[in-house]
């Protein structure tokens, strides 16, 4: 049995504080359904509930559990936009395309408050982003991005922090200046997506846990997916699997990175110290490659994450590590104790951008989320069940992204990305 699969939620904060303990049954039967979803992370949640609104019917099957993987344990940062820079897209298409790239980054930011809305999800749903400047290069680099977002794509919500307001955001002499984004933000990450799954469930999807698909293939014109104790036939299929694609699709999986990183929570704050330590409750992540990140819970608690590895191996005591990396930013916390220390993995595109596309006529994918998963999925889910009904005109933007494989190939990839890593460490530094 793959190490992916009939697995509990990993021992952290947001499992500690789920407030949704709904399970689902493994899949011991034949199903027949419009769509096959293939994972039942945010990325296949968001694609089902899209599908069953449009009147599809739906089967999920998930190896382990509803949010199991980082959609789970993420930490929880609402990015607008997309991980990689938005000339990345320019290369591939036009201006005009490239504007309706940027316009859907936004969407991606407007889902996620409209399914909270709408479904009434008790996620934590926190507005207010910082991006802290390491250096002094950093906050003219930022005051660039914002001017040009203003003037090439008519943004106006992001205004620059000097260095004698970064206080109203976070206590700590380590940042010199900041751009604060005010439709961005935070939340708990796996009562979103377990409340997605509900919203899901009440549309007509049905999803089953502990049900890893183990072959895919065609039959008599349909595709079927076999678990271990039962199949779905199925007229599509969606592949949401990012990192845990495993013989699925290997095609795939060579063009993303599994990438870990890391989380801890610290114990609960005095309501007056958490209130002085980051007075706007803004998410805040630096500016440097192998950044930092972190924001306030609703419980008084700091979530600190980075550690950033290509190497798979998760940091020797790996709360003790991450509390000397939060004690940089915060001496202050000198006293204070770490409750949770967790990670996981997220998967990253060579260029950083999603990668979004089909297999066939008939399988689609969306992977790559490069750590703007967190709304950047509930895009890709509402593409694809826009692409499936034939509106694929959205969809097809991102098909026209080239994605090359990582250099290496399985035996050799992970090392170089360690080396690479390692540069843009000794980067950060200089």
């Amino acid at each position: 049995m793959l190490r992916f699969s009939n697995q509990p939620h990993v021992a952290s904060y947001y499992a500690a504080t789920a407030n949704d303990t709904t399970r689902h049954p493994p899949l011991e039967e034949t199903l027949n359904v419009d769509v096959c979803v293939i994972g039942a992370g945010l990325t296949g949640i968001s694609t089902a509930l899209n599908l069953a609104e449009r009147g599809h019917s739906v089967a999920v099957l998930e190896a382990s559990k509803v949010g199991w993987a980082a959609s789970g344990r993420n930490g929880g940062q609402l990015i607008g936009g997309f991980a990689c820079d938005i000339d990345t897209f320019a290369k591939f298409m036009p201006a005009d395309d490239v504007k309706r790239v940027w316009d859907m980054g936004l969407e991606t930011l407007d889902i996620v408050k409209e399914r909270v809305a709408k479904h009434q999800i008790d996620c934590d749903l926190t507005i207010g982003y910082l991006t802290a400047a390491n250096k002094p290069r950093d906050t003219d680099a930022l005051q660039k991005w914002r001017d040009e977002a203003q003037k090439r794509f008519g943004y106006d919500r992001f205004s620059y922090v000097d260095a004698d307001g970064v206080g109203n955001y976070v206590q700590s002499q380590r940042y010199l200046g900041g751009l604060f984004d005010a439709d961005s933000g935070h939340l708990h990450p796996l009562n979103y997506t377990l409340g997605l799954a509900r919203a899901a469930r009440e549309a007509g999807v049905q999803i089953f846990e502990d049900s890893c698909v183990t072959a895919l293939r065609q039959e008599n014109g349909r595709h079927v997916a076999e678990t271990a104790r039962g199949k779905v036939n199925a007229q599509f299929v969606v592949l949401a699997c990012n990192t845990y694609l495993g013989q699925l699709a290997p095609d795939l999986a060579s063009k993303i990175m599994p990438v870990g990183t890391y989380v801890i929570a610290t114990e609960p704050l005095d309501p007056d110290r958490a209130e002085a330590l980051m007075p706007a409750k803004a998410a805040v992540c630096d500016s440097r490659f192998v950044l930092d990140y972190f924001r306030p819970a609703p419980d008084n608690r700091l979530l600190w994450g980075g550690k950033v590895s290509y190497s798979t191996f998760a940091p020797r005591n790996l709360g003790e590590a991450m509390r000397r990396d939060m004690l940089k930013t915060f001496p202050q916390l000198d006293d204070v104790k770490i409750d949770y220390a967790w990670g996981g993995f997220v998967d990253i595109t060579m260029n950083r951008a999603p990668h979004f596309g089909r297999l066939s006529p008939t399988v689609y994918f969306a992977q790559g989320f490069s750590g703007h998963g967190v709304n950047t999925t509930g895009l890709a889910g509402k593409l694809i069940a826009e692409a499936i009904d034939g509106q694929a005109s959205r969809f097809d933007l991102f098909g026209k992204i080239r994605h090359r494989d990582f250099p290496g190939g399985a035996t050799l990839r992970t090392p170089a990305l360690v080396l690479a890593m390692a540069w843009y460490r000794m980067k950060d530094l200089l």
